[in-house]
């Protein structure tokens, strides 16, 4: 019997294991990826946003030669941390099912049942992407993830979105020798682009290097254009490959599974104690971005990984009742 079981294998769910075990519980982690598998997502190379003591976790220093660490130093950086503190990682096992109550949860995975007193969800949201939900989506000339910019050379590319990602996409393949042209449905680049960022992809735009439609809706995908709706009608332009930056949003039929409740607002976001990240569920807690349900933007590793410090401390204390809480934080179920 493990007294905290995490299911997700990121920087916020390995903070989690670690806080477990600083308060002495024992304390597991799996994920059905590899470790810090969004991160292994991420586009080669790309720089974070952070600086690096920002995405420390147990107290671990982060050294890199430049002023922001790049996804292959979090990488190795998070496994190195990993392997310091021993932590019991179960990689490449999906979570099917949890039954039971606080104090006796049976874990059940692809591989085998793990049983633990308390549950830590931690599995963020770069899994599923939002989808445009158009005919030809599903060409292998689409995607919702970008890697490096070589595939694309000399081929015309069409980057759907404007916010950070999409932006950053846009001007490395323009840089790289694609035809690149931006598809937004906003009328100009989000306000939420990096100050550093912004200008240059204004000044592509410009400048004509990058064509850009913004107040413009993607119709469909055929294999060789895309057809986009704005005010001065449809248009059909020639196309070889599409990134949909369309951003991503948690697995709520995973959660919903898990018995987590969500606030009837436009975010759907889930339910828990603000004090001890504790859902509806007895026991099950949330930990990290999966809390801000479809606002993906309001916890970061930054923010996030010190939920690990709060969940292990409420586990810790062995009083975790939801009945001793500000009821305003919880949704019952009828």
């Amino acid at each position: 019997m493990l007294d905290v079981l995490v299911i997700g294998a990121g920087p916020v769910g390995l903070a989690c294991a670690i806080e477990a075990s600083r308060q002495g519980l024992t304390a597991r982690v799996v994920d059905k990826g590899t470790l810090v598998n969004s991160i292994l997502g991420y586009p080669a190379q790309m720089e974070f946003f952070s600086t690096p003591e920002l995405i420390e976790i147990g107290g671990y220093p982060f050294p890199i030669r430049q002023y922001k660490p790049l996804r292959e130093d979090a990488l190795e950086y998070y496994r190195s941390v990993a392997a310091r503190e021993r932590l019991d990682v179960r990689l490449y096992e999906r979570v099917l099912d949890v039954r039971g109550a606080r104090g006796a949860f049976t874990i059940q995975t692809t591989r085998e049942a793990h049983v633990s007193r308390t549950v830590i969800v931690a599995i963020g949201f770069f899994d599923l992407p939002n989808l445009l939900n158009v005919p030809g989506e599903d060409l292998p000339k689409v995607t919702h993830y970008y890697r490096e910019p070589y595939a694309y050379v000399g081929q015309r590319v069409a980057v759907i979105g404007a916010r950070n990602s999409a932006v950053k996409a846009a001007l490395d393949c323009h840089r790289h020798g694609a035809h690149t042209t931006l598809v937004a449905r906003s009328p100009d680049v989000a306000a939420s682009v990096k100050y550093w960022i912004k200008p240059d992809i204004q000044n592509r735009i410009k400048e004509g290097s990058i064509r850009a439609f913004f107040n413009t809706c993607v119709e469909e995908i055929r294999e060789d254009a895309i057809v986009v709706r704005n005010a001065d009608g449809r248009h059909e332009i020639p196309n070889d490959w599409v990134l949909a930056m369309t951003g991503y949003h948690p697995d709520y039929t995973f959660l919903e599974r898990l018995g987590v409740s969500f606030a009837d607002d436009a975010f759907r976001t889930p339910i828990f104690n603000e004090t001890t990240f504790e859902t509806a569920r007895p026991g099950v807690y949330l930990a990290g971005t999966v809390c801000g349900g479809y606002q993906t933007n309001r916890w970061f590793i930054e923010n996030g990984r010190f939920h690990a410090r709060q969940i292990a401390a409420h586990i810790a204390s062995g009083h975790a009742d939801p009945i001793a809480f500000d009821a305003i934080h919880w949704k019952t179920e009828e």
